[in-house]
């Protein structure tokens, strides 16, 4: 302890307390930077949004989401696996505010390093040659490159028209067949990104187009089906005319795709099975496979991790992954699992137990590489209906 004098007045100054003081400055300012950033986190809102929650609450998992639920109505924790351990509030907060899971380091290095976001995602099952390198990511395309016509070569039209005539024979053999739904559809089709296309059928240098792109490959899809009997509906509306008619940007093709889905779900039809197909952006390497002789296209069942069917969704994609490699080896890149803040997470599956997202090539394949793929999946796509019928 100091002693200061001044004019006759007696100062006590002690170290201890100057530490305090020191100490407390420090908190304070840390505290104030908090303060600053939750706010900011709010955005030029005065209020909270629903935008806001939905931000906050997208990286939660599921299980998770229940146990906040479930302290205002004890019935959510129902529903939770037996054993699991109590929420821990405080880390909870932390990983909403931030975006940061103590437990997860790539939560940390996604917003430093460029193009890591996407590894949120998780390799479920592992196909041949499929790790975390081979895993790829699709910008945004214009609106323009979207929906242009004038990019695809007069062959890959013919290829069109071929297929469209192809629909009614079909539908025939469907009729024929030993096992058969007959006039009950069983399967409802969609493509989400619907002008995702080929680089080998366009002259352009992206891969994206109105006429020709994966619609003709879930075409070839609904008639493979029809031939093992399976009733099919594709829908021919287009989500990325309907997306561009809303004015919505590119980001919100689910949420335009789960207006026609809904619908369907809700309709007459009594679908069991729903197929939402896409066309990867990985190159040749990974999204081509010869099998006795024969190319094709590879395909990948992706599954959004924050839907409450993600289990059930996850289960029939590995159903699928295993018949797949049983009689086709090498064509399956394996399951998928995306979830996270950074990614969609949902991809509309949380309408049925028994919805798919399936990846059916890349850029660099050919239509005639994903009809073949669309063959091996018609086949195992209709083992795995009858397999479930039967045990019904």
């Amino acid at each position: 302890m100091k002693r200061a004098g001044f004019r006759g007045i007696t100062i006590k100054v002690n170290r201890t307390s100057i530490k305090k003081l020191i100490i407390s400055c420090v908190l304070g300012v840390i505290s104030l930077f908090i303060l600053i950033s939750l706010l900011t986190s709010i955005g030029q809102a005065r209020g909270v949004t629903s935008d806001n929650i939905h931000e906050w609450s997208v990286g939660l998992i599921g299980e998770q989401l229940l146990q906040v639920m479930g302290m205002e109505n004890s019935h959510f924790t129902e529903m939770l696996p037996e054993g699991k351990k109590q929420l821990q509030l405080a880390p909870l907060a932390f990983h909403v505010m931030t975006s940061l899971n103590p437990e997860d380091p790539r939560s940390f290095l996604g917003r430093e390093l460029p193009g890591f976001t996407f590894f949120d995602s998780k390799i479920y099952i592992a196909g041949e040659g499929t790790d975390y390198t081979t895993l790829s990511h699709e910008s945004s395309p214009p609106i323009d490159v979207q929906l242009a016509e004038r990019d695809a070569k007069e062959e890959s039209l013919e290829k069109v028209i071929q297929l469209e005539k192809e629909a009614e024979e079909a539908k025939r053999k469907q009729m024929e067949s030993e096992q058969t739904t007959g006039e009950k559809n069983v399967v409802y089709l969609i493509n989400t990104h619907d002008t995702e296309s080929f680089l080998p059928e366009l002259t352009s240098e992206e891969a994206f187009n109105k006429k020709v792109n994966i619609t003709q490959t879930s075409e070839k899809l609904k008639q493979e089906l029809e031939k093992h009997g399976i009733g099919t509906v594709r829908e021919e509306r287009s989500v990325q005319e309907s997306l561009h008619q809303k004015g919505w940007n590119y980001n919100r093709s689910y949420e335009a795709a789960r207006i026609f889905l809904e619908e369907a779900v809700a309709g007459p039809e009594e679908f069991e099975l729903f197929f939402d197909l896409h066309r990867d952006s990985a190159g040749r390497d990974n999204t081509a496979v010869t099998i006795n002789g024969v190319e094709y296209a590879r395909v990948w069942f992706i599954v959004g991790g924050n839907n409450p069917n993600s289990d059930t969704n996850a289960k029939m994609a590995k159903d699928m992954h295993e018949l797949l490699e049983k009689k086709y080896p090498g064509l399956s890149r394996g399951v998928r699992i995306k979830e996270g803040a950074k990614t969609n997470g949902v991809f509309n599956q949380d309408l049925s137990p028994q919805m798919m997202l399936v990846e059916v090539g890349g850029v660099e394949n050919t239509l005639e590489e994903t009809y073949r793929a669309a063959e091996a999946l018609a086949d195992v796509i209709s083992e795995y209906y009858w397999n479930q019928q039967e045990e019904e």
